[in-house]
């Protein structure tokens, strides 16, 4: 019913359109110049409020009925069933939808069979309810923006109104979005401090990490919850791929950028940018299955211990999958340096080598960095490659060759895990919190080296 009240909705928008269109060009008795817009904005105008009100009544209909069914029906569960626990009658509540559709349902009984018979009949009201509010909030859109074609009409002017409105609309729900998201992680940490009874150094500054060891009997161990072995381990992966991504990607970029022949940067660089579009859990797969136990079986033919989820196996693949975003950003960044500062360099006597590294270099040193930064970033907030090619234990360690844990493989374990949510989101939302502020931190620092060294070459 939704797609087909959304399809109505833009076959009489369109419809609109042109009716709209060609009133402008009959109301201008064949001179244009008479309207004060162009017969196209007309159409315009009365397209984006038809389809404006038509998708507002849909959804704000959809909504509440949802709303409207669903509190209805779980109060009807609660009477049939009065000492059912919440979670008890949303799940019944979704065995009786699927009863009503015709779907699976995971159980079925005669409660399940009596709110699916009462659910049937509150969506077929409600989908007549929604039919005819589309119909009505459609068609009296479209009859207001027929009767402003004028001559006078500013159509042009309003339609631009209305557009700038739908992208301050746009903008405001990115802003919320990112609003609610940093909200919910302050509040989420703020209630995971208290039940610490607000021991924050024991999280910042502890060595073991166990949140959940005490939760079965109603408390949390404030001695268990230390998170340095993860941010220690997140830092030791991140190190290892940037030594293996930043070396690789610049000297690359700047080979394919001031020594390659255009035959072998046109098959070089797609190549190389290649490796950016493979998916993530394809680089953990690889780490897994072929990169970890090749270490393994050399570290035992030299008599050296590696680990099968070894800090350098993780840190090694995510160097390789970071290496085309730096190299592509690089690449691009001493490309946009004017060739006037290569050729003065020349003209001077410098040779290609000193060029690039007295001049090309430090011009191109910002966007460098900023590539650099991008890729760190990228490390830190990995979670497929660490997920299944490093370990899960805390392990405090600096040995690449041992087994350690990251940040976001303790926080998909946390989520993923049979610990009720509502226990598991306090440690696993102030991991995120944490991380969050250190790539702010990382972030406000790169654009302050950035900035300082973009004035010597404005």
């Amino acid at each position: 019913m939704t797609a087909v009240l959304t399809a109505f909705i833009f076959v009489v928008a369109i419809a609109s359109f042109f009716l709209a269109k060609f009133r402008a060009q009959a109301a201008s008795g064949g001179e244009p110049s008479r309207l004060h817009s162009r017969p196209s904005y007309h159409g315009f105008y009365s397209f984006l409020w038809v389809l404006l009100s038509g998708l507002g009544v849909l959804i704000t209909l959809s909504l509440a009925s949802n709303y409207h069914i669903n509190t209805s029906l779980l109060g009807a569960i609660h009477d049939a069933l009065p000492d059912s626990v919440f979670i008890e009658r949303e799940l019944i509540l979704t065995d009786a939808k699927a009863i009503a559709t015709g779907t699976v349902a995971s159980k079925t009984g005669e409660v399940r069979e009596a709110i699916a018979a009462e659910y049937s009949g509150l969506a077929n009201t409600w989908a007549w309810v929604r039919m005819l509010g589309v119909i009505a909030g459609v068609l009296a859109a479209a009859g207001h923006t027929q009767r402003n074609v004028n001559v006078e009409f500013r159509a042009r002017n309003n339609s631009e109104k209305v557009v700038q409105v739908i992208l301050a609309a746009m903008a405001t729900i990115a802003v919320l979005t990112t609003v609610g998201i940093v909200g919910s992680l302050i509040f989420e940490t703020l209630n995971f401090f208290d039940k610490l009874d607000w021991r924050v150094d024991k999280y910042l500054f502890g060595t073991t990490w166990s949140p959940l060891s005490g939760v079965h009997h109603g408390s949390m161990d404030a001695d268990k919850v230390g998170a340095i072995p993860l941010f220690a381990g997140t830092l030791l992966i991140t190190l290892i791929a940037m030594f293996v991504a930043v070396p690789v990607g610049l000297f690359a970029a700047i080979y394919l950028s001031d020594f390659a022949s255009k035959r072998v940067r046109a098959f070089a660089k797609p190549m190389l940018e290649l490796l950016a579009g493979i998916p993530t859990v394809v680089y953990g797969f690889f780490a897994a299955i072929t990169v970890a136990p090749f270490f393994r079986n050399s570290g035992d033919f030299i008599g050296l211990p590696i680990s099968s989820e070894s800090a350098l196996v993780a840190g090694l693949v995510m160097g390789i999958m970071i290496i085309p975003f730096i190299s592509s950003l690089s690449d691009d960044v001493i490309n946009a340096v004017p060739q006037a500062m290569r050729d003065g360099s020349y003209g001077l006597g410098a040779t290609k080598a000193e060029t690039i590294r007295q001049v090309v270099l430090p011009a191109a040193l910002p966007g460098m960095v900023s590539a650099v930064l991008l890729g760190f970033s990228r490390a830190v907030g990995e979670t497929m490659i660490v997920v299944m090619a490093a370990g899960q234990g805390a392990n405090l360690t600096a040995n690449p060759f041992e087994a350690v844990t990251t940040v976001t493989v303790q926080i998909v374990m946390l989520i993923t895990g049979d610990t009720e949510a509502e226990t598991a989101a306090g440690p696993a939302f102030t991991l995120g919190f944490t991380l969050f502020c250190v790539t702010l931190l990382m972030n406000v620092l790169a654009q302050r080296i950035v900035r300082r060294y973009r004035e010597m070459y404005d």
